[in-house]
């Protein structure tokens, strides 16, 4: 039965990556019009487009539209050493931002441009009728860190929206921040109740037709507590759309509660909105946008908005509302320096493995130790390599510790069989007989797991830095073109879905060696099988990871395969030669040594 269940368990492991990696994807949408050419000088007219291509998959009103810039719009751009960003009089608002030290692709001397295809420009008024991105708002003026926009609503209420870079000595000042005010005068003689208003907090898509949109969020703290709303939330099916009882696809998604901060955001640049007073909640929409060229994947991205309740106007009275707006990769180290903790929009506790394995405390000191090891060596490959050796070595004490606790229970296996067959029917006994041999033995039973208690911390926390370091992106390494990536280079039998990744199969191997060189603490011959089993099944699993992980995961295996041939031609002064062990039946047997297993 041992074997008929191991089978079956095996070719149901190998159907499921079959359908993982082999299964189709949807067809894409037709693809969006492409967007409005920026203008070459500040303040020119951008020409008129056509609107919005509909969603395709599910019915337009559950898929908010690329908005389009009208011909009136009018462009004004600050820039920094870090970003360009561009405003638009239409709305009032930040239309998008360019990273000036991030390309958007491989090779390429383009920025990648935040909130490029959106909803509604940055910080624009959603929900306001008369203020939002309909609107188009005077330019009252503009120099190299201001801009200043104004718009009369019904001759009775002036909205003046003032946008400007931080000077340096400012407190929250940061290259990637932009200081945001916008000033409510009541012009009429009589009281004026302003209500509610919802600004946007920017449109997120996804980084590269590879991306699956795992880190795709809108994002917000109340000063605690993180959520972060996916897109899957307003997405239909779910495992019950089998039977026809899945969830229905929701047009948005309502999140109320305090706002310290909110953002958009996708794998490595973000978006963070913190207003000088908290928000009352925030809301996300799904948003079509063009497919990715030569990719067979749909392309839907996240819009959000942070709400505000607005106060009650005296007659000729003002109130304002103002905050900081990040727009910026995600560098833990700047976002860490923040006041209202908004390096938590970093994925590093976004998912329950992350939370069980302490990744909230391991990955940011990982992203510490990545970056100053950078600054030493100046490549990123060769520092992912010098960290992975300074945590093996940080961690020999315990791994030595937990080889030399698997060498002996190793050696202890034959008289442990000889254990369970003596007092096959009596468990009370043969549990008290298994203790009292490892009491004489000097023997902690669970000196094993020690590595794997360190060991697993140590890789999830890496796993949920590195999908995130925006440092990493595009930084090429040997073969590999890009660390934040797969080092794909080439496909099977030229097939895309077949990609040959080198890196992945190096890991694998080492895995395959080390399990070779361990001394097994186990004589079941299920378990034997499995254990041989796992190498392979690690690899398909993380065949699709990063480079910079799989580096880190083949570096840490070359060091374990040394550590285990120390290990194993080491000599325990403190060990006893063991006896031969009587068995049922009046036989003994021999204290075998195990070496290598084949």
């Amino acid at each position: 039965m041992d074997k008929k269940n191991f089978t079956l368990g095996a070719l149901l492991l190998v159907a499921a990556f079959a359908i993982l990696f082999l299964s189709p994807r949807p067809s894409p949408p037709p693809p969006a019009p492409p967007p409005a050419a920026a203008p070459a000088n500040p303040g020119e007219a951008v020409p008129a487009t056509s609107g919005a291509t509909p969603a395709a998959p599910v019915p337009p009103s559950l898929m908010a539209n690329v908005s389009r810039d009208a011909a009136e719009v009018r462009l004004v751009t600050l820039e920094n050493d870090h970003i360009a960003a561009r405003f638009t009089t239409a709305g009032g608002a930040v239309r998008d931002v360019a990273f000036k030290r991030y390309a958007a692709l491989q090779g390429k001397p383009d920025p990648y441009i935040f909130n490029q295809l959106h909803e509604d420009p940055l910080l624009a008024f959603t929900d306001y009728p008369g203020l939002g991105r309909q609107t188009t708002y005077e330019l009252v003026r503009s120099s190299a860190t201001e801009v200043v926009f104004r718009h009369v609503l019904d001759g009775r209420l002036e909205v003046t929206r003032t946008y400007r870079f931080l000077r340096a000595d400012e407190k929250g000042a940061d290259p990637y921040r932009i200081h945001h005010e916008t000033t409510f005068r009541n012009l009429t003689a009589a009281t004026a109740p302003l209500g509610k208003a919802a600004l946007s907090v920017g449109t997120a898509g996804l980084i590269d037709a590879a991306d699956v949109g795992q880190y795709l969020n809108i994002v917000s703290s109340d000063g605690n507590e993180t959520q972060f709303i996916e897109r899957g939330e307003l997405e239909g099916g779910g495992i019950g759309s089998l039977v026809g009882s899945g969830r229905a696809a929701i047009p948005f998604l309502e999140r109320p509660g305090a706002v310290v901060w909110a953002g958009a955001k996708n794998q490595f640049f973000t978006s963070v909105y913190t207003p000088a007073q908290p928000g009352v909640g925030v809301v996300a929409r799904r948003i079509e946008l063009p497919p990715f060229p030569g990719s067979l994947a749909p392309t839907v991205g996240l819009s959000g908005a942070a709400k505000f309740d607005l106060p009650v106007l005296a007659a000729n009275a003002s109130a304002s509302l103002s905050g900081l707006l990040y727009v910026g990769p995600q560098e833990y180290r700047r976002l860490a320096g923040f006041a209202a903790n908004e390096d938590r929009v970093l994925p590093y506790s976004q998912f329950f493995f992350n939370r069980i394995f302490l990744s909230g405390y391991v990955a940011p000191l990982l992203n510490i130790i990545l970056n100053l090891t950078h600054g030493w060596v100046g490549n990123w490959g060769v520092a992912v390599i010098l960290m992975t050796l300074i945590l093996k070595i940080v961690s020999l004490p315990f791994t030595l510790a937990a080889s030399r606790s698997a060498k002996k229970m190793a050696k202890l296996q034959p008289e442990m069989q000889a254990i369970r067959e003596k007092y096959k029917d009596n468990p009370q006994k043969q549990q008290q007989a298994t203790m009292e041999l490892f009491k004489t033995r000097k023997i902690n039973p669970i000196g094993g797991c020690i590595p794997i208690l360190i060991t697993f911390p140590l890789f999830i926390g890496f796993f949920a830095m590195l999908q995130c370091t925006a440092e990493l992106r595009l930084q090429p390494f040997l073969w590999a073109k890009d660390l934040a990536a797969p080092d794909t280079v080439g496909h099977l039998f030229g097939l895309t879905f077949l990609p040959i990744n080198i890196m992945p199969i190096l890991m694998g191997a080492t895995m395959v060696v080390q399990m070779r060189l361990t001394p097994s603490p186990s004589v079941d011959n299920l378990q034997m099988k499995m254990m041989k089993l796992m190498p392979y099944i690690f690899t398909l699993f993380c065949y699709n990871f990063s480079c910079a992980l799989a580096l880190y995961s083949t570096v840490n295996g070359l060091f374990t395969i040394g550590q285990q041939i120390v290990v194993n031609r080491m000599k325990d002064p403190d060990e006893a030669p063991a006896a031969p062990a009587p068995a049922a039946g009046g036989r003994t047997v021999k204290n075998v040594t195990p070496g290598r297993r084949k």
